[in-house]
């Protein structure tokens, strides 16, 4: 009698230690295997930003001599050609440019632009198209950049003595990755005198709400920053392989831009490449700007009918003060121009108070 009681009293005890085990393990918030798109991770992590607007320290991370350039889109095919496109290929005449809603009540004022706020076009390119008479972004005269993590560490002054007078900077990705050269290219571009902003690339398989909720953890709302940029394209390389239907799209990027835009203020602009515009955004969000990629021919001719804010036009500059190449990009205005739709916030500040 008293063997059988020691087995029923040690089979009680590992039933209750099984119980025990399992109500920890469900107890647990266990990370999400999901990843997000093709961008390496870093190889240490990545502290996640402070909730407050400040900017909380971060070492760099050193990027590999071989590291691939990450643009904002896939390069589409490009020719260059010293030969003039036909005369309807000529860029009309530079329409004043709607101007952005701005916003009305932000948290830490960043210094003014340093003097001589224009700093006139200095880039080479790697591969020069030519855009036929006319066309030729170099005619316009507000010039600019946009960075990420594989660019390393750059040089902030030369490249704004270069010409570059905005930078739109990489910082997430859909719902979990931070660019680990986010907070030192956010703060460095603003010490050098550039107008400075941040931009989301969009990840088809996350919601949209979480998106939107990374980004304004880990984007400071500041006085003087460029308006919020979603970027929209396929991505071949990505992990995520949705490709979700036109309508379900516009509906995942408006929920994403209108939580942006409650937060920050300002009315998002929309980063796109050719062929995710031809399938998703053609005749669409008409009251939202846009920022073009067109690096073969000018965006006149790539989105028909378009206006846009910013044409991204090549991804083969070369300046001081980076290694390797760099995206380019131009703003669609003159200089009375920039200075009113980029200086307009803190206006629209005084006049709230």
């Amino acid at each position: 009698m008293r063997l059988p009681g020691v087995v029923i009293f040690s089979l009680a005890s590992l039933w209750l230690a099984g119980c025990s085990s399992t109500a920890g393990v469900d107890a647990l918030q266990m990370p999400s295997n999901e990843t997000t798109s093709s961008v390496v991770r870093p190889s240490v992590p990545v502290a996640a930003a402070p909730d407050t607007p400040g900017l909380a320290p971060m070492s760099d991370e050193p990027v590999a001599d071989n590291a691939p350039p990450f643009s904002l889109a896939e390069e589409e095919e490009t020719v260059a050609t010293d030969t003039p496109l036909p005369e309807e290929a000529i860029e009309p005449p530079v329409e004043p440019v709607a101007l952005v809603s701005q916003p009305k009540r932000l948290t830490r004022a960043a210094p003014p632009m340093l003097a001589g706020s224009v700093t006139h076009y200095g880039f080479r390119d790697a591969k020069p198209i030519n855009f036929g008479r006319g066309a030729s972004p170099r005619h316009l005269a507000v010039h600019g950049v946009d960075v990420s993590r594989w660019q390393g560490n750059m040089n902030w002054g030369k490249l704004r003595a270069q010409g570059a007078n905005f930078a739109y900077i990489k910082a997430t990705d859909g719902g979990d990755h931070l660019d680990p050269m986010f907070r030192t290219n956010w703060r460095n571009a603003d010490a050098a005198g550039l107008k400075r902003g941040a931009y989301h690339f969009f990840y088809w398989c996350r919601t949209a709400g979480e998106q939107a909720d990374w980004f304004i953890r880990n984007v400071p709302r500041v006085e003087g920053a460029l308006p919020p940029v979603i970027d929209v394209e396929w991505n071949g390389e990505s992990s995520c392989k949705r490709r979700p239907s036109r309508a379900t799209v516009q509906e995942k990027m408006q929920v994403f831009m209108d939580k942006l835009e409650r937060y920050y203020g300002q009315r998002p602009i929309i980063y796109t490449s050719p062929d995710f515009y031809r399938d998703n955004l053609r005749g669409a969000f008409l009251d939202y700007p846009f920022w073009l990629r067109a690096v073969a021919r000018h965006p006149s001719k790539v989105y028909p009918g378009r206006k846009w804010l910013f044409w991204q036009y090549s991804g083969s500059g070369l300046s001081h003060g980076v290694r390797g190449r760099i995206d380019l990009n131009v703003f669609h205005g003159d200089e009375r121009q920039w200075r009113a739709w980029a200086g307009g916030s803190r206006q629209m500040m005084a006049d709230a108070d």
